[in-house]
């Protein structure tokens, strides 16, 4: 058998020690994630530094440093796709981002171990372990932080309400109107929307990212809001991250 031939006892215990290596480490990042109860917890931690490991450590053995470059590479844009099987969207919201990083660092935490840095795999895990566990208090205290419009770059959102016999008409003054109080317009739609047997429609004005005067932009929607043809107006932010 090439097995026999091919067997060396101190190549096969570097890779059990790289092995080990990443499932320690693994486990651990594994195991706040777990406790936290994300969607990717324990096993999927390990599994992707025990994983990305072993590739590292076969292509050292087989390519030496320069076939580990090349796998490293790959690794880091694979670790991409499963990382956006964790990322989900839910209507303006957006979950799973700090899980996928996650996931990525534990991918990088493999690859040091099966680059035989040991001591980089640990420090690695150290500051993973530390961004999901220390940095969560200072997290939660900005986000007590209330939310200033006049200061915060955002996405701002002008709706209106009307009939759809004049939707051209209204698009085109909630456009100059806009333009008026110094709010550049991005995009404008317009929406049909369900309200018995009228025809209505949503005209939906999406503003240049900016930080805005809520005082003005209250007295544009209500400017807008008593036109006749206006049924209701209103304006929404949301972040951009």
């Amino acid at each position: 058998m090439r097995f026999l031939a091919t067997f060396q006892t101190t190549d096969f215990f570097d890779t059990l020690v790289s092995l080990a290596v990443a499932f320690v480490l693994g486990m651990l990042i594994g195991a706040e994630r777990q406790y936290r109860t994300r969607a990717a917890g324990l096993r999927t931690n390990v599994l992707v530094a025990v994983g990305a490991a072993a590739f590292v450590d076969l292509a050292m053995h087989l390519a030496g440093a320069d076939g580990a470059v090349r796998v490293i590479a790959y690794v880091v844009s694979g670790i991409g796709f499963l990382g956006a099987g964790v990322i989900m969207k839910e209507g303006m919201n957006v979950r799973g981002l700090n899980t996928a990083a996650t996931l990525w660092s534990s991918a990088a935490v493999g690859c040091c171990a099966g680059a035989d840095l040991a001591a980089q795999a640990v420090a690695l895990t150290v500051f993973v372990i530390a961004g999901n566990t220390l940095l969560r208090p200072l997290v939660n205290a900005i986000n007590r932080i209330p939310f200033d419009e006049r200061t915060s770059e955002a996405t701002y959102s002008v709706r209106l309400t009307a009939g759809s016999a004049a939707a051209d008409r209204l698009r085109d003054e909630l456009e100059e109107r806009l333009e008026q109080a110094d709010y550049p317009v991005a995009d404008v739609e317009v929406e049909a929307v369900e309200h018995g047997d009228e025809d209505k429609v949503e005209i939906v004005a999406t503003l240049v990212s900016t930080s805005v005067e809520p005082d003005e932009l209250d007295a544009v929607v209500a400017d807008l809001e008593r036109r006749p043809d206006v049924d209701h107006a209103s304006w929404e932010t949301s972040t951009k991250d």
